[in-house]
């Protein structure tokens, strides 16, 4: 039974877990890190692939039966990690190449995902593809263009790092139990390199300045920074008139440089 307490909502439809594991592209020789697996519906889709394993991380022990089973079923294809992804460092697990493909836990989908692209950050090639599922809002906010509603800090830093992609969406009435919202998989490709310059610390502190004051004006919301707005903005060549949400990513990007060398 799913436990509401750790996010669960299962999905067993074997064709449903195959179009997600599809969204991944090309396994073939690479490890797959999944998170929350639960019972294994998408685990096993992934080893009827051509992945060279599939590294499972697991923080319900309800869940470990199931998955041995699994595990034997398919022998030395399956290698189960009982312990909280948040507080390991996944990107770590197996060998490269290695993608995550993971239906992800609604309550720890966010601060996984920032964990990733900090990863991604320090080491460009640690992951080779994610391929996540989430809530759709938070899906949304993953792949936001300047100037929409759902554009925010984590649209700036996911293209930043990746080419995120809107893939489907998932009704709740795929789930076990069904949640109360849609479900959307995101498919994101690292970049070779960051968009533009920029140190990703000081990226996330321009970025919840701005978006911590959305409704305000650049010059009002970026005094938290500490700095002068003005000078940060001229150097950016920006004006301070504009809010968050019409900024470009390389404009973020010029602002962290700004503070830095403030």
């Amino acid at each position: 039974m799913a436990a509401k307490g750790l996010g669960q909502h299962f999905l067993l439809d074997l064709n449903l877990t195959r179009r997600v594991a599809r969204q991944a592209g090309a396994l073939a020789g690479q490890d797959v890190i999944e998170i929350g697996p639960g019972p294994g519906g998408l685990t096993r889709a992934l080893l009827e692939g051509p992945c060279r394993r599939v590294i499972a991380v697991e923080k319900d022990p309800r869940c470990l039966p199931a998955l041995a089973e699994l595990a034997a079923a398919y022998p030395g294809r399956l290698e189960v990690v009982e312990g909280d992804a948040l507080a390991l460092p996944t990107w770590t697990l197996g060998s490269a190449p290695r993608q995550v493909v993971a239906n992800l836990p609604y309550n720890v989908g966010t601060p996984l995902l920032v964990g990733w692209l900090e990863a991604l950050a320090a080491d460009p090639g640690c992951l080779a593809g994610l391929t996540l599922m989430f809530q759709k809002e938070v899906a949304l906010r993953v792949v936001a263009a300047p100037g929409s509603e759902h554009y925010g800090r984590l649209a700036v830093l996911a293209q930043w790092l990746t080419l995120p992609r809107l893939c489907f969406d998932i009704a709740p009435s795929a789930f076990v139990p069904p949640p109360k919202v849609v479900s959307s998989v995101v498919h994101l490709v690292p970049r070779a390199a960051p968009l533009a310059p920029a140190r990703l610390a000081l990226l996330e502190r321009v970025t919840a300045a701005a978006f911590g004051q959305r409704r305000k004006m650049l010059r009002q919301s970026l005094k938290g920074l500490g700095r002068d707005p003005a000078i940060l903005l001229a150097a950016a060549g920006i004006d301070g008139t504009r809010r968050a949400e019409t900024l470009s990513i390389e404009e973020f990007c010029a602002l962290a440089r700004g503070l830095e060398a403030a």
